[in-house]
């Protein structure tokens, strides 16, 4: 780092700007004037750049110069462009055990199948958009029930409403995902029971979510249907009896000591900036690797924000199957973005780009650093149940909502959710730690942001960060709220991932 500017890695050829500078700036690393004014946050060219060549930032490649860059130049979308991008996958090559780190404890709720919830909520269901408005209807009048508003140690009833169920084919990969999706929710350990809501009618069937055991190990599991119960108010009156019993059930949990290693935490980004690859997403690596160290289980999503740096996630894998089975997901979102007339680098987004970020490439060697250094243990698809401990990837669309609702449903417990810009949303039933990229940003968003990463750029080390988030980690486990859940986040944020017609 030096004064105004910091420089990566030995291999790059453009540093980035830690405050705006004037045109005219020199500023260390650089001998020339700046030929223009360059945002903080932004690329510019340690030395002049030749249309065709290719940008280097973190040490890889982040695309190609669509022009001649002078030395000093600002380096964006208007001169920077998508180009080849490592394919040497080397799988396996870098994957390293890191070494066990004392076992730390938080205070859960234990559940019938062994998981340890960090939340205990009653969750409404639904199989189908028609029963959203009475789930939260259901949902209200729960809320207002002195019965269940005197259950000891209940967090509140959660409506789990959703725009699909039907209209949709009942034998593709979009039923299958919605299928996994509800299911995981109902199992999830945040939540200390579950109803579900159905209209009757739709494709996605009560009698098929339910299947042929309990969706529950538990047994704290109810479900009916608007059509059965004869309409609104008779459901919601049927509904609230059935919840007073419940409650009574999930109330009988009480916090207690768990292992650390019985967390298992989402890793998200949104709103991401040109620090995001330098602060936040980092130190987050680095608690991730702590709790990897603890054996908890920490998890990798959002398949369009790793494109271009997948490489750095194959040459970690555990073995040759794991890695195939992540380069399968990237040739299938490759054929998925193609019949659907997207393409891969249709990210960074608008406020990505103001921010700094100019291709795919730049923001997923930034994002993957959230997934710190140890060996990649599994890969699965959107909502399956994680199965294995360690530092794991779930394949998800880039959109937060959607790649979150995916973790939850694989079995997320807690949310740590980086952002440079100021992303504001919870995640109900599992709380979401935010933590900010910048300090700018953070004094501006103070009551949105749990944990400031921009002090890094003063001098705070990465790991001094990590050790932050983790001790957080631990807290807002073990019940102390994060902000968004003070706010009230959480109610609007289920968002499956839709795939396939809708008919």
């Amino acid at each position: 780092m030096a004064e105004g500017v910091i420089r990566l890695h030995l291999a790059d050829n453009v540093v980035i700007a830690l405050q705006d500078l004037s045109a005219g700036s020199i500023v260390a690393e650089l001998n020339v004037p700046l030929p223009t004014a360059v945002p903080r946050g932004h690329k510019i060219a340690l030395h002049a750049i030749a249309k065709g060549e290719q940008v280097i930032r973190y040490g890889q490649i982040i695309g190609q110069a669509t022009e001649d860059v002078p030395a000093g130049g600002h380096v964006h979308s208007h001169n920077l462009g998508m180009g080849p991008h490592s394919s040497d996958y080397a799988i396996g090559s870098e994957s390293r055990p890191l070494p066990p780190l004392e076992p730390r404890s938080f205070m859960g709720f234990h559940r019938a199948d062994g998981s340890v919830g960090t939340r205990n909520y009653l969750g409404i269901l639904t199989s189908v958009n028609c029963s959203g408005s009475v789930a939260r209807f259901i949902a209200e009048a729960a809320e207002k029930d002195p019965e269940i508003l005197a259950t000891p140690g209940l967090d509140g009833v959660v409506p789990i409403v959703h725009s699909t169920g039907c209209g949709m084919s009942g034998v593709n990969e979009g039923y299958d995902t919605l299928m996994r999706t509800l299911k995981g929710y109902a199992r999830n350990p945040n939540f200390g029971g579950i109803l579900l809501v159905g209209l009757g009618c739709e494709v996605m069937q009560v009698p098929d979510l339910v299947g042929q055991g309990r969706l529950r190990p538990d047994g704290n599991f109810r479900y009916m249907t608007i059509q059965g119960e004869g309409g609104t108010r008779a459901t919601i009156e049927h509904a609230l009896k059935v919840l007073r019993g419940m409650a009574r059930v999930a109330g009988q949990a009480v916090r207690a000591p768990a292992p650390v290693s019985k967390l298992v935490v989402g890793l998200q980004c949104g709103g991401s900036d040109g620090y995001s690859g330098i602060t936040a997403n980092p130190a987050l690596g680095h608690a991730s690797d702590l709790l990897v160290r603890m054996g908890g289980t920490t998890i990798l999503s959002e398949t369009p924000e790793i494109y271009g740096a997948e490489h750095l996630l194959t040459r970690r894998a555990v073995s040759a199957e794991v890695g195939e089975r992540l380069l399968e997901r990237i040739r299938w979102w490759e054929d998925y973005t193609a019949r659907n007339e997207g393409e891969m680098d249709n990210n960074p987004s608008p406020g990505n780009k103001r921010g700094g970020l100019t291709t795919i490439l730049e923001k997923s060697l930034g994002a993957v650093a959230k997934g710190g250094t140890a060996p990649l243990a599994g890969v699965y698809k959107f909502a399956e149940p994680i199965t294995t401990p360690g530092f794991v990837y779930m394949d998800s669309p880039g959109y937060d909502p959607c790649s979150v609702t995916g973790q939850i449903a694989s079995g997320a417990t807690l949310i740590v959710f980086t952002t440079g810009r100021g992303s504001v949303s919870g995640y109900k039933p599992s709380p979401c730690i935010k933590l900010a990229t910048n300090s700018e940003m953070y004094g501006r968003m103070k009551e949105d942001m749990d944990i400031n990463c921009g002090d890094i750029l003063d001098g705070t080390s990465i790991a001094a960060k990590g050790e932050e988030i983790l001790e957080k980690i631990i807290a807002v486990a073990s019940g102390e709220q994060t902000l968004s859940e003070e706010l009230g986040f959480g109610g609007a944020e289920f968002v499956p991932w839709q795939i396939g017609a809708v008919m």
